[in-house]
């Protein structure tokens, strides 16, 4: 085995055993919270009802049904033999629904939603910084303040604002949803309008705030990299400019590429405040529902798909940055 599988081998070792706490972990916090699911739900099933027996025979039906009536070491139990086997139980909330379907139907509104906004944002606001590290003058002294000011705007403060403006004062796009109510899913001209009406406002107020934040970061490693040592010793030696400026930016990108792998990674938990406030159908709703609703497998079944999503960013991250990088290369080969 060369050295560099020994790096990815001992890479793979702690992020299966950092899967394994976060296994453990996703089961045991949603637990923590205060309340009991099956009152709230059995409480909801009996609404009108007046025979006592009859709701106690319902509140103890839905208890051995969630299995909450065994001890919480039985349940992990459980809770680990139907993990290896692809099923994250039934949601308590929309019982008798499966977790795995509920997140199969939300992942790709996410999906369509975060991705497509972190890589124009992330594209745009490295483009933006490195031209006004680069030329500075006036294209500087503007981009900087402003892309200063969007970037300390939360982001569920500018999608409640545009929410105001464009959808509730101008009436320019839909308020809520992924679509409009009355329309069946289905691959019409009429319905990928409809979403994608929907999609603009939740879009544009993460671009918005990406473009912001990537362009301070890139603008302030450019400089950084411009007045570095090797930028100088190479002008004294009459390099072109253009070739300079590739390497600046090269560099300067290193962190930048880091922060973009992060960005898809947590994509699925940073999409909550947004899905929220647009009343989007992603993982971001369904997660802040379950909580509410106390409804522990959807809730570890959305922080597991959060964990393993972050664990497999930071990992494709490890292993690839050793051939971006030819100095953290050089510096895993002089540890073996």
């Amino acid at each position: 085995m060369n050295a560099y599988a020994r790096y990815v081998a001992k890479k793979v070792f702690w992020y299966g055993l950092t899967l394994i706490i976060a296994i453990g972990l996703n089961f045991i916090l949603p637990r923590l919270i205060e309340g009991n699911p099956v009152s709230m739900i059995a409480s909801k099933m009996t609404a009108g009802m007046t025979d006592s027996d009859s709701i106690k025979r319902v509140y103890e039906t839905f208890t051995v049904e969630f299995g909450i009536d065994q001890p919480l070491w039985a349940q992990f139990g459980i809770y680990l033999k139907n993990l290896f086997t692809g099923n994250l139980g039934t949601s308590f909330g929309l019982y008798p629904k499966p977790v795995t379907d509920i997140l199969a139907s939300a992942v790709p509104w996410t999906v369509g939603l975060q991705l497509p906004a972190i890589l124009v944002g992330w594209l745009i606001g490295n483009l933006l910084g490195a031209i006004a590290a680069y030329r500075k003058g006036v294209f500087d002294k503007v981009l900087f303040p402003v892309a200063l000011f969007i970037n300390s705007i939360p982001f569920f403060t500018l999608a409640i604002i545009m929410l105001y403006v464009f959808a509730l004062t101008l009436k320019w796009f839909p308020l809520s949803g992924g679509y409009d109510f009355q329309m069946v899913p289905q691959l019409s001209f009429d319905f990928i309008m409809s979403v994608i009406r929907h999609h603009t406002l939740p879009f544009l107020s993460i671009v918005l705030v990406t473009i912001g934040g990537q362009a301070i970061g890139m603008r302030e490693m450019s400089i950084y990299e411009l007045n570095s040592d090797y930028v100088l010793y190479s002008k004294l030696l009459g390099i072109r400019d253009g070739r300079i400026a590739r390497y600046v930016f090269r560099n300067a990108m290193l962190p930048q590429i880091t922060g973009l792998a992060l960005s898809i990674g947590t994509m699925v938990g940073g999409s909550l405040i947004c899905e929220i406030v647009f009343s989007y159908p992603g993982i971001g709703t369904w997660l802040f529902t379950a909580i509410r609703q106390l409804d522990y497998p959807l809730i570890s079944g959305c922080t597991l798909l959060i964990a393993i999503a972050v664990l497999l960013a930071n990992f494709t991250i490890d292993v690839i940055y050793g051939f971006i990088d030819p100095r953290i290369k050089a510096a895993q080969m002089e540890e073996q």
